[in-house]
């Protein structure tokens, strides 16, 4: 990749914009067949046309702020999908799957591993996994931004793809497995409440104000993305490899811990970032062949 910015970039699409392409066809495939019963239907399928044209208009003219753009905007896209697939779920899937998730969970250990973590509960650890866990987006664009601001567009690319893929397959599992987590289904199971010492409620709250009603457990995102960060760090931003390492076993725990997710989301969660890790570069060297 040039490190020229603007019009001397050929007009064609990177495989990050394709792999977005490809969920945008997903989805307006789900809005067109559960039409009558989705809610903002019309309105949906009017943002992803407009997100389409506004791409495809970014990579016929060429130029800074097109440049700018295509770099960036895969952030907000990614936003927008995780926002419409909680709508989506709640048409298309009508039970969610958490007491699932919970007796695999309960055959696995013998015990509701949120229930059992309550003997090592303090508020001083309570606050610290929190804030782990509120730092998950800031944490995973990181390694973005030093990789942009060392002006590596090509490795930036390519982190944006992997980054946005695993997004974007996390959403499609949480469409075939629904499921709230155990804050929820395991409420009266829980025989105290977590408390912190400053700010764990605020955190918890914008978190849910953000997320809304989110079924978004299957696979644990926050594991996987953390995962895919850490892995690329490696690569990308040495320095950072063995901070990365804490911060990700910190917020995989911090997903049971705080009662968010259940062990078998990490297990998916582990699995699918392995399969996108590994499966990443093929896929990106045959999207980004002029051909595909």
């Amino acid at each position: 990749m040039s490190r020229t910015v603007g019009g001397g970039l050929p007009r064609r699409l990177w495989p990050i914009d394709k792999v977005i392409l490809a969920y945008f066809a997903f989805a307006a495939a789900i809005i067109l067949v559960w039409w009558r019963s989705l809610p903002m239907a019309p309105l949906l399928l009017g943002l992803h046309l407009a997100g389409t044209g506004l791409l495809l208009a970014a990579v016929r003219y060429p130029g800074r702020i097109s440049w700018w753009f295509r770099s960036w905007y895969a952030v907000v896209y990614v936003a927008f999908c995780y926002r419409e697939m909680q709508i989506f779920i709640r048409v298309v899937r009508r039970r969610d799957a958490d007491q699932w998730l919970a007796n695999l969970d309960y055959s696995l250990w013998h015990a509701n591993p949120t229930v059992w973590l309550e003997r090592i509960q303090s508020p001083l650890l309570t606050e610290y996994l929190q804030v782990i866990y509120t730092l998950f987006v800031p944490a995973v664009l990181w390694i973005a931004l030093l990789v942009w601001k060392d002006r590596r567009y090509a490795e930036f690319q390519y982190y944006a793809f992997l980054i946005a893929l695993g997004f974007l397959v996390s959403y499609v599992g949480y469409l075939f497995v629904p499921a709230r987590g155990p804050r929820f289904l395991l409420r009266d199971v829980q025989h105290a409440p977590l408390q912190g010492l400053w700010f764990f409620h605020a955190m918890q709250g914008g978190l849910d104000r953000l997320e809304s009603i989110a079924y978004d457990c299957f696979p644990s995102g926050h594991t996987e993305l953390t995962l895919l960060a850490w892995w690329s760090s490696h690569k990308l931003v040495r320095p950072l490899f063995w901070p990365y390492f804490a911060y990700t076993s910190s917020i995989i725990f911090a997903t049971v811990y705080l009662r968010y997710h259940y062990t078998i989301d990490i297990l998916a969660g582990l699995g699918v970032a392995a399969i996108v890790f590994f499966a990443g570069p093929g896929l990106y060297r045959k999207l980004n062949h002029k051909g595909a």
